[in-house]
């Protein structure tokens, strides 16, 4: 089978990182084994960690790395901020082009940034144009809005309006509908890239975790006989809805000794403090702050399930994490857990409404909190979801035949035009 040439923008790619960086890594990584070859455009600001990395792996992968940055004193913008973004996407265009007249590519392929409402004009090439996964379009239910703070409500506006906007760029209303395939990472995402126009959606998470890193959580142990205790690991934010969490923890029937951990820093942390006092759970509540990932690890170990509160996510990178080291998960069932946990892997429930969530993730605490057996069953079944379906092994697989299946589609419909014309 004739090898593809292919071109992948990744504004964020950098090894060693999470995040967007390293979806457009492990991306681009993983695409390296399936046989087509990969060129890559980048920021000229991920140059230096590329070539380390690479200087000190003394690996050829294959990949063809180019670089570049926006025009004229656009440059100097914030990088990772909108503009900077924006202007880089037309350097990219244009850099895009010059190595399309070099290397003919068959398909070309948007990465990164994982965001729906800002275009890519690489999708103006005359070559099958493949956008995302993209995502942004979830948001937090208006009925829990009543427990955000004025600063809070005022983010969540400011979100949705640069994403409005953003859809009223008839840039971004192109590229959705010059998208051979657009992949959504949620429902949500999916709803509003059809209302651009976009024709073939799928929904593809933007998570993954490499086959060394699930065999390395795999190895995380079980807590023995010990107190029923619960984790949570996220920034400190509203919309991470720690709030519910606690307040779900407080209103669940548990044992005394039962513990509620939560690993991470943010502008919440007295907020949350403060309600679990009033609640009068504080002495059971653990803010941990910002921990290396070691021992984020080492304390994930000591607990049974992982609590994800969080009301807009697009991936959802540490429910992957905590299936992988055999945890259930509870969730609400929006955004990007809602594709990754299903009912033989953890609990999750529609969010209505915060005292409905609260009332409903009391209850599963007390389910698992009781029940030794069904902890084991979700968690066996949540690390084999994770192997089978989220690691970038996988992922790549899938898309290597994905570029497959549209270079052979696209040859079809030009070869029919052609015929048609003569």
């Amino acid at each position: 089978m004739k090898p593809l040439n292919v071109l992948v923008s990744a504004y964020a790619c950098q090894p060693n990182m999470g995040s967007e960086p390293g979806v457009g890594w492990h991306t681009v990584q993983a695409l390296a084994n399936h046989h087509h070859r990969i060129w890559v455009l980048t920021r000229e600001s991920n140059r230096d960690a590329i070539e380390t990395f690479y200087r000190e792996h003394d690996n050829a992968t294959g990949i063809t790395f180019a670089y570049c940055d926006p025009p004229g004193v656009t440059k100097l913008l914030r990088p990772a901020q909108v503009p900077h973004y924006y202007f880089w996407q037309l350097a990219a265009y244009g850099a895009a082009k010059k190595l399309h007249q070099q290397h003919s590519f068959d398909i070309v392929h948007h990465v990164t940034y994982v965001r729906y409402s800002t275009p890519s004009f690489l999708s103006l090439l005359p070559v099958p144009f493949i956008w995302g996964p993209v995502g942004g379009g979830e948001q937090a239910p208006a009925a829990f809005w009543a427990d955000f703070n004025l600063r809070a409500r005022v983010y969540e506006r400011l979100r949705r309006s640069v994403h409005l906007l953003g859809e009223l760029d008839p840039f971004t209303r192109m590229t959705a509908q010059r998208s051979q395939l657009v992949r959504a990472t949620t429902q949500e995402t999916a709803a509003r890239l059809q209302k651009l126009g976009a024709k073939t959606v799928e929904i593809c998470g933007e998570s993954g975790l490499s086959t060394t890193e699930i065999d390395r959580l795999s190895d995380v142990s079980l807590p023995g006989d010990t107190s029923f205790r619960v984790m949570s690991m996220a920034r400190l934010l509203h919309w991470k809805g720690l709030h519910l969490g606690i307040r779900a923890f407080a209103k669940a029937n548990l044992p005394k000794d039962a513990e509620y951990w939560i690993a991470g820093e943010g502008p919440e942390r007295q907020a949350l403090e403060q309600l679990a006092d009033r609640l009068n759970v504080s002495e059971q509540i653990k803010f941990l702050g910002r921990l290396p990932r070691a021992e984020t690890l080492a304390k994930l170990s000591q607990c049974h399930l992982l609590m994800h509160p969080s009301l807009h996510d697009s991936g959802g990178w540490v429910c992957l994490e905590a299936m992988a080291t055999g945890r259930p998960v509870i969730c609400l069932d929006t955004g990007g857990p809602a594709t990754q946990v299903t009912e033989q892997t953890g609990i999750k429930v529609p969010a209505h409404y915060p005292q409905q969530v609260v009332e409903e993730w009391a209850e599963a605490l007390c389910r698992l909190s009781s029940n030794i057996e069904l902890r084991h069953r979700l968690g066996e079944a949540g690390r084999q979801r994770v192997r089978d379906y989220f690691s970038w092994e996988t992922k790549s697989r899938q898309l290597a035949q994905l570029y497959l299946d549209l270079a052979e589609k696209s040859s079809t419909i030009t070869d029919e035009s052609l015929s048609c014309v003569s």
